[in-house]
């Protein structure tokens, strides 16, 4: 009796692959395209002119630089604290990192606007001090910092876990500080999961939706990002605006796949 799978069955799950592929993700980037360029290339691209848009584009890169920058500060220390030490309530702190991925973040915004809200616990003497967090970029900031902040963490800690604690504590002994091993030790063998985890972090901060569209009052030119403006686009009939806006927010999450697609076979060579 021949074990051996039939060549078909390889084919076909192939086949079935790259259909899907076709169907969810390649056809939706094609239509997205199509109706940016119904009217023209030109036209298409002077809509991205207009104040609001580039309002919009400024906010989103603002925020997606400052929040991929704090939370890969904050990722890379709290993978390192649940990796290298052992304390009671680890399993917790775990859990609560990675609560952002289980919460619907249309609820995370809701829980800022409940706290700094004019309404909110502490809305009215922010208010009074003229502190200003919802319906402004500081609410964004912090509702697009809750829903990105478990991706560095959980792509650095399983390689700090492989790594063990031994070189850490070779190096201290030899006398090096903290961030010298951390730098020359730790991250040199969990750098593509670090750059994963950043990769990963920007691509979520530029196409939050639901937390921001909560907190940030959906002021044009304001507390837009570029998500929240092709809403606005859309439901004002400016369908040529609105897929013009969204065919460049596909390009700035497709120019982090490639990145990260050119740095995993860099890293891949290194290591052959």
């Amino acid at each position: 009796m021949n074990d051996q799978p039939s060549k078909t069955i390889p084919i076909l799950l192939t086949f079935l692959s790259y259909g899907a592929v076709a169907l969810l993700i390649v056809l939706p980037v094609v239509l997205i395209l199509h109706e940016a360029l119904r009217q023209g290339l030109h036209a298409a691209l002077e809509t991205l002119k207009d104040p609001e848009a580039r309002s919009a584009i400024r906010l989103t890169v603002y925020v997606t630089v400052l929040v991929t920058v704090i939370n890969t500060t904050g990722g890379i220390a709290a993978a390192w604290t649940l990796t290298k030490y052992d304390f009671r309530g680890s399993r917790f702190l775990v859990s609560l990192i990675e609560l952002p991925i289980s919460v619907s973040p249309v609820i995370a915004g809701l829980i800022w606007l409940l706290l700094f809200g004019r309404q909110g616990w502490w809305g009215t003497w922010l208010g009074h001090h003229g502190i200003h967090i919802a319906f402004a970029v500081p609410g964004i900031v912090l509702a697009t910092l809750f829903v990105t902040f478990p991706y560095v963490t959980r792509t650095l800690m399983p390689y700090m876990e492989q790594q063990g604690r031994a070189a850490e504590e070779a190096a201290f002994l030899l006398g090096a500080g903290f961030w010298r091993t951390l730098i020359r030790v730790t991250l040199p063998d969990a750098g593509w999961a670090l750059l994963s985890g950043i990769l990963l972090t920007t691509a979520r901060a530029m196409g939050e939706f639901g937390a921001v569209a909560v907190i940030s009052g959906h002021i044009p030119g304001v507390t837009e990002t570029m998500p929240l403006h092709i809403e606005t686009l859309y439901n004002g009939y400016q369908s040529v605006a609105a897929f013009a806006m969204a065919t460049l927010l596909v390009l700035f999450a497709m120019t982090t796949v490639l990145i990260r697609m050119f740095l995993e076979r860099s890293f891949r060579k290194q290591h052959l």
